[in-house]
């Protein structure tokens, strides 16, 4: 299968995906919004939340990177410029999600 192929599938699954896990964290913020600092701590030690929020994050970032990357393949002739980009964007789209994960679990 082409890379082009399977990015374009990834890009379809992560996105079929995210709309639920969104749907789902802005429901949950709709309602944690207007309580205390006890209730919204009790949000994220609720693992099922902590897992929710988790895979959200993981899959808002990885839908994002695969998004930017196609602009960088459609408007970056330089193809130096465009390893570097797509480069920095991945590693991005790696340290961002663990570092938030990292801190959730330390809640």
């Amino acid at each position: 299968m082409l890379n082009a192929t399977k990015k374009w599938i990834f890009l379809k699954i992560s996105g079929a995906t995210l709309v639920p896990l969104m749907l789902w964290f802005i429901f949950n913020l709709i309602t944690i919004y207007d309580k205390d600092y006890a209730d919204f701590m009790n949000f994220f030690i609720n693992s099922k939340s902590k897992i929710l929020f988790m895979l959200f994050i993981i899959n808002a970032y990885f839908f994002s990177a695969l998004s930017i990357s196609e602009v960088f393949e459609d408007y970056i002739a330089n193809e130096k410029i465009k390893n570097v980009a797509n480069k920095l964007l991945y590693t991005s789209a790696v340290v961002i999600p663990l570092f938030t994960i990292i801190l959730i679990t330390k809640l």
